[in-house]
């Protein structure tokens, strides 16, 4: 790297050139589809005794007991063991009776940012049994897998499990939440305990059991397996924390995505057309050893179908904790007024909740140089 500077202070800008989505066409066999059911690396070390929980919610604090309960009823549950109850059923009772008297399911109902990807997690890691008779994944990783393997092969696959659990549980497309219910109504006849999520909107907040109600009503003849599990709160990723970064100049993007080894180098339109080109189940191995996600004139997302594959692509960043750094308009302006309001509003906010959290982790690409 060159050792002189720029006029405007900014770090010089390093012979090597940053990598570029755009450049990427990644193929995924089924296999690995499989095997990546895990959860993601932001999570990979969370756990209970992480979690902290608000004070001020005390459905925080009974979250925890309630899922730590059900991880200790997993030992020996499930698919080719001795069944348990799910919420601390004592060992004579689970002696006295072949199978849990409960739901083989938990729900965790509550709004963005109240940690119940870190309670999933969590539970996921808690639950007694190895890693390859547990499974965790979004709502749209599971109906990618099926794609995949087809709904039989995915039956025999995950009916040997003892635990799935399914974050971001999507309440917009009927045809793949018939898919899944369907799916989940088999797994639960193999023995698999199930634990879900699914976001209230911001606005909804305090209005009862808003987004428990959809989830109980979409998955239909499966609700009957599942307990509601209710966490109030607010986003954590504003608590306490200074608002958005604004967007930096195409300069400063540039020079930080040069200097940054790892960085990749993108015009935002152009993304959001590659994204076109890319199966969603890809994005994930689209961003495999990034370490920072440089993209220039950003600009609000043109139709639905493009803010969708957006929405997926910010989820698999976060995921891997992969920092945004940008410039053009900040991410909060990025959907339009219609779009926040239609009937993918939750994914949209989610979006702009995740990529503000990984705009803010990017703000030392620049400040740093």
């Amino acid at each position: 790297m060159s050792s002189s500077t720029s006029a405007s202070g900014l770090a010089p800008i390093a012979d090597a050139a940053p990598l570029s989505l755009c450049a990427r066409e990644p193929h995924v066999p089924a296999d690995r589809l499989v095997a990546e059911m895990v959860p993601p690396p932001r999570f990979d070390s969370v756990r209970f005794s992480t979690y902290i929980p608000d004070p001020n919610q005390p459905s925080q604090t009974e979250a925890v007991q309630v899922l730590e309960s059900f991880a200790a009823g997993l030992d020996g549950a499930g698919a080719g063991g001795a069944k348990r109850g799910l919420f601390g059923f004592g060992k004579a009772r689970a002696k006295a009776a072949k199978a849990p008297a409960g739901p083989r399911g938990l729900y965790l109902d509550g709004g963005y940012g109240v940690g119940k990807t870190h309670l999933l997690a969590s539970l996921w890691h808690a639950t007694p049994a190895e890693p390859a008779k547990k499974a965790f994944g979004t709502f749209v990783e599971l109906t990618n897998l099926v794609g995949a393997l087809g709904f039989q092969q995915t039956v025999q696959t995950l009916s040997g499990h003892r635990l799935l659990c399914i974050d971001e549980f999507e309440l917009d497309d009927p045809g793949d939440t018939v898919l899944v219910s369907t799916l989940l109504g088999k797994l639960v006849d193999a023995g698999v305990a199930l634990a879900a999520t699914s976001n209230t909107l911001p606005g909804k907040l305090g209005e009862g059991r808003f987004a428990a109600a959809d989830f109980l009503r979409e998955i239909q003849g499966l609700s009957a397996h599942f307990r509601t599990l209710r966490i109030d709160g607010e986003d954590y990723r504003h608590r306490g924390l200074p608002e958005a970064p604004a967007p930096f100049t195409d300069e400063q993007v540039t020079r930080a995505a040069h200097a940054t080894e790892g960085a990749s180098l993108d015009a935002f339109p152009q993304l959001l057309e590659h994204l076109a080109k890319v199966h969603p189940s890809r994005y994930g191995a689209l961003t495999d050893g990034l370490k920072a996600v440089c993209l220039t004139d950003v600009r609000p997302v043109p139709d639905q179908s493009t803010a969708l594959r957006l929405v997926v692509l910010a989820d698999r960043l976060y995921d891997r904790e992969v920092p945004v750094l940008a410039s053009g308009l900040p991410f909060d302006r990025l959907f339009s007024e219609e779009m926040l309001n239609g009937g993918y509003r939750k994914k949209y906010f989610r979006a702009i909740s995740r990529l503000t959290a990984l705009a803010r982790d990017a703000k030392g690409l620049v400040e740093e140089r």
